[in-house]
């Protein structure tokens, strides 16, 4: 008896005896050849090489930059010179504002209070000192040669420390007059002294006045996607001066007071006045200045009032100096000069090398604030959003008030299932059975 066969689709069939027969496939096995093996190239010669090239170009862009602010040091060191005086007086500035005084009476309070100060200090404590500086000069060229017998005394060569001894007056002459020239004239030409005295004190006003409104305008000619990065590393560059500038005063200030009282008990005070003023302007140059003020307070003692007082002016400063070291500078400085000794060091060297005076004195808070960059990488907002897949609150920066309102984003689970669609809208049909629903199947042919 020949069976009832139905015919189902795609090939497949079923008989009513009971026997299932499966479709035929084909089944090819494509067979290919393995690649060759691929040679490991030097990785090590390659990133080496990429360094390389990514180093010079940045060394050429510094030395580039470098040469431009020396070329034009008669605007570049004012500019550096009232950011370094507006960190001083911003904190007074805003406290007066935020009890209700304005931004024009705030700040002409402030610098004319600050202009008083100033005069003050410097028609009663500096000029009286300067007329003691040579009284200094000669006690450590006689401190020189008295060491110099003590050292023959010991055994020593006449002529090498002949030679020692013309080398450092050689050198002291030589820096003396070169800080002399740098810290009073300013420059060759009085025409730049006057210039930039006129800079600082301009520039000094207006940034204590609205010097948000000179960087928001700064801002605004940057693309969109910089200027987060700008906003960022302009206030880690301010913050890390500001700390830097006002640590450094307040430090200063403490060493020139504790330091003072011994040599104001122990020398004269046509003596005591210069070594004063040159311990606080030691502490502008870290590491370096204290030693050095210290050196020459204790040679003027030595020569002055032997070594007893010497020893007394050797411990005093040590004393006020481990105590600024240890317990004061690591709480007025906090991160703002987060920088080994060997690194101040090196910055203050090249600074000097570059721009004299001047230039040491400003490697070291240049070097903090690369520091600070350096641990807070201005981060774009493209990039941010391709890390974080959307921008975060931190790091997209605030819109400005014209900007249009972003869209807002369906969530990655609502899309697909018809969720995010109007209602009354189709839904998509099902892909997985060929747009045909499960009756279409039931019924066969």
């Amino acid at each position: 008896m020949q069976g009832l066969r139905w015919k189902w689709p795609r090939g497949w069939s079923f008989g009513a005896i009971g026997n299932v027969r499966l479709p035929e496939r084909e089944v090819r096995v494509v067979v290919e050849e393995a690649p060759p093996p691929v040679e490991e190239e030097t990785n090590l010669l390659r990133t080496v090489s990429d360094a390389a090239w990514r180093l010079l170009v940045i060394g050429v862009v510094v030395a580039l930059i470098l040469w431009g602010a020396i070329y034009i040091r008669v605007v570049v060191i004012p500019i550096i010179l009232a950011v370094f005086m507006t960190a001083l007086l911003m904190p007074p500035t805003l406290w007066l504002r935020r009890r209700g005084m304005g931004r024009g009476l705030s700040t002409a309070l402030i610098v004319l209070s600050a202009f008083v100060i100033f005069g003050g200090v410097v028609t009663l404590i500096v000029m009286p000192a300067v007329s003691g500086f040579n009284s200094i000069v000669t006690s450590v060229n006689e401190a020189i040669a008295t060491l110099e017998g003590i050292a023959a005394s010991f055994g020593l060569d006449d002529r090498i420390i002949s030679d020692w001894v013309t080398t450092a007056q050689a050198e002291l002459q030589s820096n003396s007059s070169q800080l002399i020239s740098g810290a009073w004239a300013g420059a060759v030409a009085v025409g730049e002294v006057l210039i930039g005295v006129i800079l600082v004190i301009v520039l000094t006003v207006y940034f204590v006045h609205s010097g948000d409104e000179l960087t928001k305008w700064v801002r605004g000619l940057l693309p969109q996607r910089t200027r987060h990065a700008f906003q960022m590393a302009g206030d880690v560059s301010y913050g890390v001066m500001g700390r830097y500038v006002r640590g450094v005063a307040l430090v200063g200030l403490i060493d020139a007071v504790g330091i003072g009282l011994v040599l104001v008990i122990t020398l004269d005070l046509s003596l005591a006045m210069p070594l004063i003023i040159l311990t606080f302007i030691g502490a502008f140059l870290p590491v370096i200045g204290a030693f050095m003020t210290g050196l020459i307070s204790v040679l003027v003692g030595l020569v002055a009032e032997g070594w007893v007082v010497a020893l007394i002016i050797l411990g005093g400063t040590l004393a006020v100096q481990q105590l600024e070291s240890h317990v004061l500078a690591p709480r007025v400085y906090g991160k703002a000069l987060e920088l080994p000794s060997a690194v101040v060091l090196l910055a203050i060297s090249v600074g000097s090398i570059v721009g004299g005076i001047a230039g040491a004195f400003l490697a070291t808070p240049v070097a903090a604030v690369l520091a600070a960059l350096l641990r807070n990488r201005p981060v774009l907002v493209a990039d941010t959003e391709a890390v974080a897949g959307t921008p975060s609150a931190e790091a997209v920066p605030k819109t400005d008030p014209g900007a249009p309102a972003a869209l807002p984003t369906a969530p990655a689970s609502s899309r697909g299932n018809g969720a995010d669609r109007p209602a009354g809208s189709a839904a998509e049909p099902d892909r997985g059975n060929g747009g045909r629903s499960n009756g279409g199947r039931s019924g066969g042919e």
